[in-house]
């Protein structure tokens, strides 16, 4: 699977799974630690390990395991690295905290509304 449609795969997960402020932003021209970060956050801390548990499952059931998985013990941010993409879920406290968004702003943020299903 292409760096691409992984990151929007799992953009597409999480939104099935209600995750809030989904972001994907294209790294791969100022970084070289991947291509794409995905950013999410849960309403609480069971919701943020609910939709990583659902990414990892969902992904490893279309032939993509996770190489990395931090932060379970947690549950207030929780990283699933992919080697091209690289998606965070947060609680909100802990996306405010982190601010990963104003840390990557350089980045190049990709719209994501026509890969979700709008029904």
């Amino acid at each position: 699977m292409q760096p691409k449609e992984l990151a929007i795969a799992a953009v597409q997960i999480l939104d099935k799974k209600k995750a809030d402020n989904v972001r994907l932003i294209d790294i791969s021209q100022i970084s070289t630690l991947g291509d794409y970060f995905v950013l999410a956050t849960g309403t609480s801390a069971t919701h943020v390990k609910s939709l990583a548990d659902e990414l990892e499952f969902q992904l490893k059931e279309k032939g993509v395991p996770a190489g990395r998985v931090e932060g379970y013990r947690s549950n207030s941010w929780i990283l699933l690295d992919y080697e091209s993409v690289i998606i965070h879920v947060f609680t909100p406290e802990a996306r405010a905290f982190y601010d990963l968004d104003r840390l990557w702003q350089d980045g190049v943020p990709v719209a994501i509304e026509e890969f979700l299903d709008t029904e």
